[in-house]
C-alpha cells in the first residue's frame, strides 16, 4: 500500500479521498488554485501546494505542474477523483512516465473509452447491446443528413469526445439536424478539442441506469449492483439511487453480466462504471463507460458496505480483490441528491459567500461537502457544492429520510437547488419509482406557450 498520494482534484471529492487515506494511515498531498487557498480540503490534507491561478486551465488542468508537485512532495501515486484530469489519457501517461502510479486504469483504456464512437465499436465486439446508430464520425451536414435518413428520426446528435451533455441534442427531423450540427460540432471542438460527431437512434422514455464495477490487475471483475440516474437537468445527473426501482431481477442480472463482459473484454482494472440506457420494455443498451470514480459512488457504498476509494487504492497497489460477486450482498436502499449553488428555476450558477450553513443529521444520513459558513463559492468551478445521501432498509424509508434531511438543510447567502430537490423527492412519479431522463423537462421547465 502507498504511504503518500497526491490528490489531483478539489472540493468534496478531495475531502472524501482524504478521509479514507487518514483511516488507512496514508499521507495526502493537496493541490489548490489561488481561489481555493482557504478551502477545507486544503486544511485537511497533510501537505498542500498552490498550482496556479483560479481558472482551471491555469491550475487544476495544469498537468505538468501537478506532476512536478507530486514528485517534490514524495508522493508515490496520484488519485484524480472525478472530472478535471480523471479521464485524461495524456495525464495518466505522464504520471506513469514520471514514476507515479495513476490510481485508475491504463492510459490506453482511458483513451479507448474516451471516444464514444470507438467505445461503441468495442462494445459491439464484446457482445454488449448498443443503440442503433453509426460508428464513424460525421464531418459535415451532408454526411449527417445521409446518416439520419438511414437510421430514421428521432435521433440523438452526440459529440464523440463529449461529456456532461455538451454537444448532445435531440433532433426530430432532418431540418433540426442540419440546424443543430454546426453549433454542436463547434461546442465539442471548444470544450474537448475534438469535433467528431455521430448519431444514435433516440430511445423513448429512457431510463439511465449504470453498473458500478471493481476490477483488479489479475483479471477479477466484480459488479457492485446498479444505480438509477435518470433524473437529470441539461443531461447532468441530479438525483441517483441504488438499486434501481425500475428494473426486474432478470434485467438486473443481464445488465450485471453485460458490465462484467465489457470490462473483461478491454482488460479493465480499478473502479469503473458501465452506463446503459433502458427503454420502457427494459431492453438495455450501452451508453458509455466512465473510467473513474463517479460522483454518485456513495449510494453504492451505502448498499454494499464497501469503501470504493479504499478498493481503488488496493487495486492500484497491485492487490487482488478480496471478494467475489457472490460476496457482495445488497443491503437496503440509498438515495443521493446533488446540491448546486444555482437558481433552482433557471438552473444558472449562483456564486457568492455562504453566510450561514448547517448540515442535516439523523439515522441513515451522510453528508459529502467541502464548504462551511464563510466559504466563498466562486464562478470558476462546477457549481455542485455538496452531496446528501440517505440510506434506509426500504426505498420508502430512504425517500422519507432524504426529504426530511433536505428540509433541515441550511444554506444562506447563495441560492441553491434544494427547493427543486424537495419537490423532486416528494413527487408522485419519483415515489412510484418510475422516472425517466425527461423528468425535469416534464415537471420543472417552463412550458412553451403559443401566442394568441
Amino acid at each position: 500500500m502507498f504511504s503518500k498520494i497526491l490528490i489531483a482534484n478539489r472540493g468534496e471529492i478531495a475531502l472524501r479521498i482524504i478521509r479514507t487515506c487518514k483511516r488507512l494511515g496514508i499521507q495526502t498531498v493537496a493541490i489548490y488554485s489561488e481561489a481555493d487557498a482557504d478551502s477545507l480540503f486544503v486544511q485537511q490534507a497533510d501537505e498542500s501546494y498552490c498550482v496556479g491561478k483560479p481558472p482551471v486551465n491555469q491550475s487544476y488542468l495544469n498537468a505538468d505542474e501537478i506532476i512536478r508537485v507530486a514528485i517534490i512532495s514524495g508522493a508515490q501515486a496520484v488519485h484524480p477523483g472525478y472530472g478535471l484530469l480523471s479521464e485524461n489519457a495524456d495525464f495518466a501517461k505522464k504520471c506513469l512516465a514520471a514514476g507515479l502510479v495513476f490510481i485508475g486504469p491504463s492510459p490506453e483504456i482511458i483513451a479507448s473509452m474516451g471516444s464514444k464512437i470507438e467505445a461503441r465499436k468495442t462494445m459491439k465486439n464484446a457482445g454488449v447491446p448498443v443503440i442503433e446508430g453509426i460508428d464513424t464520425s460525421l464531418d459535415n451536414e451532408v454526411e449527417a443528413r445521409e446518416a439520419g435518413r438511414v437510421i430514421g428520426y428521432p435521433l440523438m446528435l452526440k459529440a464523440s469526445a463529449g461529456g456532461g451533455g455538451i454537444g448532445m441534442q435531440l433532433v426530430n427531423s432532418e431540418e433540426e439536424l442540419l440546424k443543430a450540427f454546426a453549433g454542436n460540432k463547434k461546442r465539442a471542438e471548444s470544450f474537448f478539442g475534438d469535433g467528431a460527431m455521430f448519431l444514435e437512434k433516440y430511445i423513448a422514455e429512457p431510463h439511465h441506469i449504470e453498473v458500478q464495477i471493481l476490477a483488479d490487475t489479475h483479471g477479477n471483475v466484480v459488479p457492485l449492483w446498479e444505480r438509477e440516474c435518470s433524473i437529470q437537468r441539461r443531461n447532468q445527473k441530479v438525483v441517483e439511487e441504488a438499486p434501481s426501482p425500475f428494473i426486474s431481477e432478470e434485467t438486473r442480472e443481464k445488465m450485471l453480466d453485460a458490465a462484467v463482459k465489457a470490462a473483461k473484454h478491454i482488460g479493465y482494472f480499478n473502479a469503473g462504471t458501465i452506463e446503459f440506457l433502458v427503454d420502457r420494455e427494459q431492453n438495455f443498451y450501452f451508453l458509455e463507460m466512465n473510467t473513474r470514480l463517479q460522483v454518485e459512488h456513495p449510494v453504492t457504498e451505502e448498499i454494499t458496505g464497501l469503501d470504493l476509494v479504499e478498493e481503488q487504492l488496493k487495486v492500484a497497489s497491485g492487490e487482488h480483490l478480496s471478494f467475489s460477486r457472490g460476496d457482495v450482498q445488497l443491503n437496503g436502499h440509498a438515495i443521493e441528491v446533488r446540491i448546486y449553488a444555482e437558481d433552482p428555476v433557471r438552473f444558472l450558477p449562483s456564486p457568492g459567500k455562504i453566510t450561514a450553513f448547517q448540515l442535516p443529521e439523523g439515522e441513515g444520513i451522510r453528508n459529502e461537502c467541502a464548504i462551511e459558513a464563510g466559504s466563498q463559492v466562486t464562478p470558476f468551478y462546477d457549481p455542485m457544492i455538496a452531496k446528501l445521501i440517505a440510506w434506509g432498509e426500504t426505498r420508502r424509508e430512504a425517500c422519507n429520510r432524504i426529504k426530511k434531511a433536505l428540509e433541515d438543510y441550511k444554506i444562506e447567502g447563495i441560492k441553491t437547488n434544494i427547493p427543486m430537490l424537495i419537490q423532486t423527492v416528494s413527487h408522485e412519479q419519483f415515489l412510484l419509482g418510475y422516472t425517466t431522463t425527461e423528468f425535469v423537462n416534464e415537471y420543472y421547465l417552463p412550458k412553451k406557450t403559443t401566442a394568441k
